[in-house]
């Protein structure tokens, strides 16, 4: 197939908005926000990779006690407003679209990287496994997490909320609700997590309420169009475990989005990293009950993901690690040239050190 009848490579519609092709960048955490405040140097990281139709920037929480990892942005004060403004203008100027991810950690985080006065919540007081990076004192169990309260949930809803329109006021095109990878969304989805006996726990419809309450209260603050939302059955991510009504779960959240009208869905599928594959029948059955955009993400190449457009399996194409190493991707991917490999000891350290020092095509042909 020629590249001029590449999908891949040509302008998209995402609801009102039209993208310059059907990439997607995936939101990768970078740790370089000090203080939980963008700066001017994510603004150049972003910038570089405009190129892509669409940018998710990195989890980003959208209250002080879902800062779990070290150095990770926030939005719900002033001066974070100003920051992602920085990020905004810059992707804007080179003809981007840019949408921020929520991602409030819940029980993955550890109090050494909190603000002062904030604490970890969750749906359950249930701890998960395994150790968390801190600045202060390297790696840490992670604690048991306080529940919340049926007062606090309902709080917290309405946080997103007033953090969306912080979005906007920012710059961002959109808002995507980090329902994936095992944090506070998914949390409430997964009974490994959540033994609450409230409205927000127990059945299928209890456990989704949380993540349906968020979109629905996102939507009313800034639009059906400017919100979507990730989803990752199936990953296992955060110490969460397969139950028996894992399809069920995803197949009636997929169907109850779908009547919210949220823009898109994104389904990420993190076998590429030694995850469970999603079953093709999960997908299909949500490709049946979200009509709207679908956006397919985890491990994909340029022909796979051609593919997967041509075949209508998925509107949009997201790639993630090869952004890191590769901030011109489309342009890499369009001239099949090589591409770049990230350094893994660099993803999550602070400064330009394999972050905005990866060459573009040009420097490298200029360099040689």
């Amino acid at each position: 197939m020629s590249q001029d009848q590449a999908i891949l490579f040509s302008p998209a519609k995402l609801g009102t908005i039209t993208l310059k092709n059907h990439v997607v960048m995936a939101p990768l955490t970078r740790s370089r926000a000090l203080g939980n405040v963008p700066n001017a140097l994510m603004a150049t990281y972003y910038g570089q990779r405009a190129g892509a139709g669409l940018i998710i920037t990195e989890g980003t929480s959208p209250t002080a006690d879902g800062l779990g990892y070290s150095r990770i942005p926030g939005l719900y004060s002033p001066e974070q407003v100003a920051g992602w403004k920085l990020v905004t203008e810059a992707v804007h100027a080179k003809g981007g679209r840019i949408f921020v991810q929520f991602m409030h950690t819940g029980r993955i985080a550890h109090p050494l990287n909190l603000p002062a006065g904030a604490e970890i919540v969750a749906p359950s007081a249930i701890a998960a496994a395994g150790e968390m990076w801190t600045d202060q004192q390297q790696m840490q169990p992670q604690p048991t997490p306080r529940a919340l309260s049926t007062e606090e949930v309902k709080a917290l809803v309405q946080q997103h909320a007033e953090s969306a329109k912080l979005a906007i006021e920012a710059g961002f095109d959109g808002v995507e609700l980090h329902g994936a990878n095992g944090y506070l969304i998914e949390q409430f989805l997964n009974p490994a997590a959540n033994q609450r006996t409230d409205e927000y726990g127990g059945s299928i419809e209890n456990r989704s309420r949380f993540a349906l309450e968020v979109a629905q209260a996102t939507i009313a603050a800034i639009g059906a169009g400017r919100v979507g939302i990730r989803l990752s059955p199936h990953s296992q991510a955060g110490d969460l475990k397969p139950f028996d009504e894992l399809d069920a779960q995803y197949l009636y959240l997929a169907e109850q989005l779908q009547k919210l009208n949220l823009v898109y869905l994104h389904l990420v599928d993190h076998s590429s990293m030694g995850a469970p594959k999603v079953p093709a029948a999960m997908v299909a059955g949500i490709r049946e009950r979200f009509t709207n955009t679908l956006i397919l993400s985890g491990g994909y190449d340029k022909q796979r993901a051609e593919a997967d457009l041509q075949s209508g399996r998925a509107d949009l194409i997201t790639f993630g690690r090869p952004f890191i190493s590769n901030p011109d991707l489309v342009e890499r991917m369009e001239q099949d040239a090589a591409l770049a490999q990230p350094n893994p000891d660099l993803f999550y350290t602070p400064g330009a050190e394999g972050y905005t020092d990866y060459p573009v095509l040009a420097e490298q042909g200029a360099a040689v």
